[in-house]
């Protein structure tokens, strides 16, 4: 097997891994710590860790300096990122106080079908595929989320709000794809959790009791959020898919959701009922359907010249 293609395999499924334990930190740190100051706490030593590695890329490949119109975009780009991202893990965060670890790393990985989805918006076609997956996702949610008690049904809050995140990582990813093109990866996205600690520490301050001590014992699980998830998975992400095929390193990262459930069930114990294990069965299946190459698109990559 060439390099190449082991480092889109391996890269893509310790990134999965490291996302999918991550909702296993978050949902410990959201025992004791409030939505928006945990926010904060994770947000700084991932925007920490992702400039000492933008400053060590910029020296080892001897960079030129910023010009004033680079900086310009940056910063633009930095504050739109970094507001869709604000929103989305606070929505994630409060959500996961209220529901299962395994489940938001589900209802989260919901982004994967709407991100295509939301194409429609923006003037592009979608598959009969996508809307196929689109319904066997929602199916997937229903059986998930929605319980039944004497015949009504019932959505939990934290269900809902980590549902709502799903549309706002949507949003965030549609924005970096756009931004990214102008700007450095790593460096948008140091600014970008740079906005977030910024952010959330104003509403933690305002809203909630911040109590240093408590921040201090949940230490590891911060860390572990911040720098793993945050900063190492995106850098991982970022080389995964440098000349990979994106198709492959999106299906492979969909599996944080799995590993979200696993991790939930060793670490914290939770378990699930048949009803709820048929949905993930289903939103799975929906999020790998809907990252698979079509025919047309495969066999118009094997019409074009190899890569020099």
């Amino acid at each position: 097997m060439e390099k190449r293609n082991v480092k889109q395999i391996v890269l893509p499924l310790i990134t999965a891994f490291i996302w999918g334990s991550s909702f296993v930190a978050q949902s410990l740190g959201a025992d004791k710590l409030g939505g928006f100051t945990f926010s904060a706490a994770r947000a700084l030593p991932a925007a920490v860790a992702l400039f000492l590695i933008w400053m060590v890329a910029r020296r080892m490949k001897h960079e030129p300096k910023y010009t004033a119109q680079q900086w310009k975009d940056l910063l633009k780009g930095g504050l739109i990122c970094g507001a869709f991202i604000t929103l989305g893990t606070n929505l994630q965060q409060f959500g996961i106080a209220e529901t299962s670890a395994g489940k938001a790393g589900f209802i989260t990985t919901l982004y994967i079908v709407l991100v295509p989805l939301a194409g429609i918006f923006l003037g592009k076609k979608v598959s009969r595929r996508m809307i196929l997956c689109v319904a066997i996702a929602v199916a997937g949610l229903y059986f998930l989320c929605f319980k039944g008690g004497d015949g009504a049904m019932h959505f939990g809050r934290g269900d809902f709000l980590v549902f709502l995140c799903a549309f706002a990582f949507t949003g965030h990813i549609l924005v970096v794809d756009h931004f990214i093109q102008k700007v450095d990866g790593v460096a948008l996205s140091c600014v970008q959790f740079t906005v977030m600690a910024v952010v959330s520490a104003a509403c933690a301050f305002a809203i909630e009791t911040v109590d240093l001590g408590v921040i201090a014992e949940c230490w590891l699980y911060i860390l572990y959020v911040g720098v793993l998830s945050s900063a190492v998975g995106y850098t991982l992400q970022i080389l995964a898919q440098k000349d990979g095929d994106p198709t492959v390193v999106s299906l492979l990262l969909s599996l944080e959701a799995f590993f979200a459930v696993v991790c939930g069930a060793l670490i914290l114990h939770e378990r699930m009922s048949g009803r709820e294990y048929l949905g993930c069965a289903l939103m799975l299946t929906a999020v790998i359907f809907s990252q698979l190459p079509e025919k047309k698109r495969m066999a118009q990559q094997e019409q074009e010249p190899p890569r020099a």
